[in-house]
Formats: structure tokens, sequence, C-alpha cells
């Protein structure tokens, strides 16, 4: 395409953030020959789209009454800035340069409960609203992102089009469905990161296994991990992560990896996945040591003293390759029980919110361009559609049949590292929520009558409804049976 003179011309889209994703997320649109408008207050920024969307219809302002008047109505603004206050200020700017039907998509990390406020309150004032999760990082941006929007459907409708044509292709079809209403959106990404940090602590963990465990160098476990990759463990997360282990700076002899502090951070959304599965009442163990294992990992000098008072962990006594093979085995069971805590949530909030979602299409959707792809999302994808009402993954017969086949490397791995001290919290938890679940009666009686003892919460009786209570101690027995 020839340079075009842009100085009058109308866009169909506008974009407001010009960070990694939202200039990326341009190009992408320019790629596809959308015409489209982007703003940011850094000057800079907006000549860097110019000069990159040189040969495309793209175009940087950073006068924002500029920007919004370079809109074809009915004007569709894309916003990609921090989750926060700064998404109510820029929506409360926008407010009074835009006009009634004009369409605004909320595309960062924003909590949906924020989205469903502002979803309200811009439908009162005659807008229309998305709140829309992506997921791929810059690259996905740049090349093809999963799209996860929700909300209104007639303004779904209108932007359906640039959507479809910027997202990944898998199979030929874009990676982008309509989720639900409301905040079903950024609920179901909120989600996608939850699953996103239990995967990173699964890899985590298996490397401080390998590391610690077995003394293997980054060398050996990066082709470890690339061996992994090629078969039913093939993902993005474990891809990436192959190249980190060899990874070197220009001119450094020492791995980047090893330089790099052992305290991580977030962004809150695996906090949030967290505090909402509880909310729901929905066990998600994995999501929840993954955010506890993040927190635990800024406490450095707590965990340096402890290191000195206490004995190392010790290595593990094991034939090597028998014991890889397991932990092959058991990474993939608990990456399968990890997706399977996930996808209970989003069914459970599906029915607590009204947000209709379609589990199977979310799973087809996350194939390509996105953080979460794996092989297995094909064995979930397959799932939902045998049975679309499937109340919990880990029911459907096909996955049960490979929990079955690794389910014994998963012992073995956990019950070696725990017997050496290596932590492996996520594991654990992973095998210790499948046993649970697999368990038709659990000690949770106990629970129910200590609760009735110590504060006359009252239990239920099998077989019997209504709720029963007993005086467990005689008064004349009290002092003496009890401290």
């Amino acid at each position: 395409m020839s340079k075009t003179n842009k100085k009058d011309e109308k866009y169909d889209f506008g974009l407001i953030g010009l960070g990694a994703m939202g200039m990326n997320l341009l190009l992408n649109m320019g790629d596809h020959g959308i015409h489209a408008a982007g703003y940011d207050t850094d000057p800079a920024k907006c000549g860097l789209l110019d000069q990159e969307g040189k040969h495309t219809h793209l175009k940087g302002f950073n006068d924002i009454t500029a920007f919004v008047a370079s809109l074809k109505k009915t004007r569709a603004i894309i916003m990609l800035v921090p989750a926060g206050k700064i998404v109510d200020n820029v929506i409360a700017e926008l407010a009074f340069l835009m006009e009634k039907g004009d369409i605004l998509i909320d595309a960062g990390n924003s909590y949906f409960k924020d989205t469903e406020r502002r979803s309200k309150e811009l439908s009162a004032k005659g807008f229309h609203f998305i709140g829309m999760g992506i997921s791929g990082g810059e690259e996905g941006a740049r090349r093809g992102p999963s799209l996860m929007p929700g909300g209104d459907t007639e303004a779904f409708d209108v932007i359906k089009p640039v959507l479809t044509a910027i997202a990944a292709k898998v199979d030929r079809t874009p990676c982008v469905a309509y989720i639900g209403p409301g905040a079903s959106g950024h609920f179901v990404k909120m989600v996608h990161n939850g699953i996103e940090y239990g995967l990173m602590q699964l890899i985590a963990e298996t490397f401080e296994i390998l590391k610690k465990g077995l003394k293997m160098d980054n060398e050996a476990i990066a082709a470890l991990f690339g061996k992994w990759n090629s078969g039913r463990l093939r993902s993005f997360l474990l891809e990436v992560t192959t190249y980190i282990f060899t990874y070197k700076q220009s001119g450094q002899q020492h791995y980047l990896l090893d330089e790099i502090k052992d305290e991580a951070k977030g962004k809150g959304t695996g906090k949030w996945t967290s505090q909402v599965a509880m909310d729901l009442e929905v066990p998600v163990p994995t999501i929840d040591m993954a955010v506890a294992m993040r927190d635990l990992s800024k406490y450095k000098n707590l965990r340096k003293q402890a290191a000195e008072s206490y004995d190392e962990p010790a290595r593990l006594d094991v034939d090597r390759d028998g014991f890889l093979a397991a932990l092959e085995e058991s990474f993939y069971a608990c990456m399968i029980i990890t997706y399977a805590q996930g996808m209970h949530l989003l069914d459970k909030a599906s029915d607590v919110y009204g947000y209709q979602l379609d589990l199977g299409e979310i799973a087809r959707i996350w194939r390509g361009g996105c953080i979460i792809r794996s092989a297995f999302l094909n064995d979930i994808v397959k799932a939902y559609r045998a049975e679309p009402g499937l109340p919990h993954l880990l029911l459907d017969k096909h996955i049960q049949h490979l929990i079955a086949q690794a389910e014994t490397g998963a012992r073995k791995v956990v019950s070696a590292t725990v017997t050496a001290g290596i932590a492996t919290p996520a594991y654990a938890a992973s095998l210790s929520y499948f046993d649970a679940f697999r368990s038709q009666r659990m000690p949770a009686n106990l629970i129910q009558a200590q609760r009735d003892l110590f504060g006359a919460h009252t239990y239920e009786l099998i077989g019997k409804t209504g709720a029963f209570h007993t005086r467990w101690v005689l008064e004349e027995e009290r002092d003496h049976r009890l401290i």
C-alpha cells in the first residue's frame, strides 16, 4: 500500500493508550486494512505509530478532541490503559466528547465488578459498553490475540468484523467469540489469568525439582522442556520457558535467569480469581497456592533467615529416567486439574451472574494467540461439545482416562518431593483436590459436629430434612472432660 494522505481522513476505529499492547494492536489493525486512529498523551508514541504504520491507514493523535473528531459515527473506541481509576478518568473525559450511541470497549484487565458498574453508568447516558479480555501479550496483540468481549450485544455486532480480522486464527477460525452479558468478558479473562497463575507455578515447581532435586543444569532442563513440548504437554508457556533457561544477554557469560531475583510479582488478577472463587464457594486450590507462593517469594529476608536455621533439601534418591517419566505424567495430570478448577469456577459464575457462558466456545478461543493455549484445550473443547451441560471437566469420560494414565506419576512425584523436603505446593494441592473430589464421603461430617458442639451451629442428617442440634456434653461432665 502506498503512503496515504491522512490529514482529513475519517477512521473506523479508535484506540486509547499507545503502550506496547495498544501500539501492536493498532499495527495489527493496519495490517488488515482497517482505518484506525490512536491516542496517547505522549507525542513520541503518536509519532512512532505514524512511522510504524506509514504504509497503512493508521494515525496517532495526542489531542483527545481531535482524536474523537477523527472517528466516523457511530464511534467505536478501545481503551487499553491500566485498570482502576485511570479507566474511570478516561471514560469521564470521553463522555464530554462522544455522542449517544457511541461504543466504548475496555480491553484492559479491569475487575469485573468495576465493569458491571461502568456498563450501567454508561448505559444510563446512552453509550454502549463492552468489557473485553485480551490474551497473548505484546506478540499476540501484534500477530493475533485471543479476544473475550462481553456486554452489549448491539455494540458487539458493530465491532465484530474488526475483532474477527485481528484475532488469532486456529483451523482458519478466529479466536474471538461473544462471551455473554454484563462483565462476562472480563470475568472470563480474570479466570484465564488465574489458570495462568496455576500453570506457571507448576512449571516453576518442575524447575525446582529438576534443579534442586536432580541437580540438572539449565541446558539439560531446556532440553527436557523442549522434548515435553513436542508431545501432549505442548503449550505456549512451556515453549517460551524453554527459551528462558539458556538465554544470555549480549556479551554476558551467565544465564539471565540465574541473575533474576526469586521474588515474583503480579497485577492482581490471580488474587481476584481466588477471592471470587471463595465468594462463590468454588475450590480452586492450585490457583490459590500459586498466589500464595508469589506472596511468600516476596519475604526474601525471612526465607534467608529460615534457610540458615534449617537443613537444606535432600537430593532426590530416585531412578532418574523413571522419575522424569513420572514427572511428565505428574505435570500433565496437574495441568488438567488446574484447567478443571478454572472451568468449574466459570460454570458456577455463569449460573450466579447469569452470564450464559459456553465453556466449549471459551476453550476454543483460548487455543490460539493466548498465554494459556495448549494442546489439551482441544480435549476441553471436545468434552463440552459432547456434553454442553457437563458439570465438571473431571466427569468427562475421556478426561478421566487421561487422568488415570497420569495419576500414578503424580503420586510418585509428590511423595518423593515431600520426602526430600522440596516444596511442590501446587502439585500437592492439585493431587489433593483430585483425591477429595473423587471421594464419595469426605470428613466434613466431623466438621459439622464440631461446629454444633462449640457453637450450636446445627448439622444435617443423612436421609432427613431440616437442621439438628445436640447437647454433646452433659453439663455435669463438662468440667471434667473439656479443658
